[in-house]
């Protein structure tokens, strides 16, 4: 009876240990995020319980299988000892991962509700998702490296990996040259606040709001909902536009070709009230000018303004169309015309070599159904 009753005792109280704790963690956790209600951090850090349940289940069962007696551990002792292991360590770093995240939403939820400016806000937020990516990476690789030390041939072979340590951190340095080089654009990236998610940009002439930024890459939400990813090196190597550098607010400007004969003084009165009757424009300025002119039009130029990139193309699409619509039925002579002249006369005039001027006949045509009569002199 013993010997039956001994592994039950074992696996039960260590799984009913496991709840109990992790059951007074949570209530700990709960009770802390009832008292404090402008910390985030409790009630985030209660997204760990489970693996924080995994940990302490994996230690409690590494650290007491051998006390069950039965047959089957006693024979494969030392497998079920690593496998747990690596369960311990593989928790161990789910573990970590959750508790980094928890402190880091915490710290950016705080830093977002006492700060007004979105500018410093967008920043932050890339900030701190590529350091949450650098924290997963690195608690990965570690405890992908202490499970394969686990390994008793594993060790043999780092030993002999070590030797050749500078060799081999050449050679992939070399292979990886591209990956490397994103990885550090993307650090100058975070830390150098070329880029922000949120960042309204133009690259490869194509207009989007950034919308991911990791180590190694960018996506671009373009204005029709298509998703450009662009490595994050394009950024640090060439020239692009960030209309949200130095605030969101935005400039625009509509180019319209006209007759000579467009009323200008008429023009800007209806764009005054086009623009106060147009919700987009901040009313900060606007002006209409004549910028240019040629042998048939002349270039007229509108500049509006509007509070972001999205209410600029707004102002600039409903000056555009109304200004067109009220000149084509007010003033229609406005629009360009396409000057045309008669055409030359195809009877032409010569003068003879005794001086008389000579006008030849046009060529008559003979139809299809009229016969000559060949019998005429």
């Amino acid at each position: 009876m013993n010997e039956a009753l001994r592994p039950l005792t074992v696996l039960g109280g260590s799984v009913a240990l496991t709840l109990l704790l992790g059951w007074a963690a949570d209530v700990l956790l709960r009770r802390l995020d009832e008292r404090h209600h402008d910390t985030p951090l409790w009630g985030l850090l209660r997204r760990s319980g489970v693996p924080l349940q995994v940990v302490l289940l994996a230690s409690l069962l590494r650290g007491s299988y051998r006390a069950t007696h039965w047959t089957f551990i006693h024979r494969h002792a030392d497998a079920i000892g690593q496998l747990l292991s690596l369960v311990l360590i593989a928790a161990g770093a789910w573990l970590l991962i959750r508790i980094a995240s928890a402190v880091v939403e915490s710290s950016y939820a705080r830093y977002a509700s006492s700060t007004r400016d979105p500018m410093r806000v967008r920043r932050v937020r890339t900030q701190v998702l590529l350091i949450m990516r650098i924290v997963t990476a690195v608690v990965v690789i570690v405890a992908v490296a202490a499970m394969l030390l686990t390994f008793p041939d594993m060790r043999a072979v780092g030993t002999s990996m070590l030797a050749s340590a500078g060799i081999v951190g050449i050679v992939a340095g070399v292979a990886a040259q591209s990956t490397l080089g994103n990885l550090f654009a993307g650090f100058q990236i975070a830390f150098g606040d070329m880029v922000r998610i949120g960042d309204t940009v133009v690259v490869d002439g194509e207009w989007g709001v950034i919308e991911e930024v990791t180590l190694t890459y960018l996506a671009v939400r373009t204005w029709d909902e298509r998703r450009i990813t662009m490595p994050v090196s394009y950024f640090t190597s060439k020239p692009f536009e960030n209309w949200s550098r130095g605030g969101a607010q935005m400039t625009g400007t509509v180019y319209l070709q006209l007759d000579h004969t467009a009323p200008i003084p008429l023009m800007r009165e209806k764009l005054l009230e086009i623009l106060e009757a147009c919700k987009a424009w901040d009313g900060r300025g606007w002006s209409l000018v004549v910028t240019d002119t040629t042998a048939t039009t002349i270039e007229v130029r509108a500049v509006v303004t509007a509070k972001d990139a999205d209410d600029i193309w707004t102002v600039r699409c409903t000056v555009r169309e109304q200004l067109v619509g009220w000149l084509a039925d007010h003033h229609p002579y406005a629009l360009p015309r396409v000057a045309t002249a008669q055409a030359a006369s195809l009877r032409t005039q010569f003068t003879k070599a005794d001086g008389t001027v000579h006008t030849p006949r046009p060529r008559r045509t003979v139809p299809d159904d009229e016969t000559p009569d060949m019998g005429r002199g």
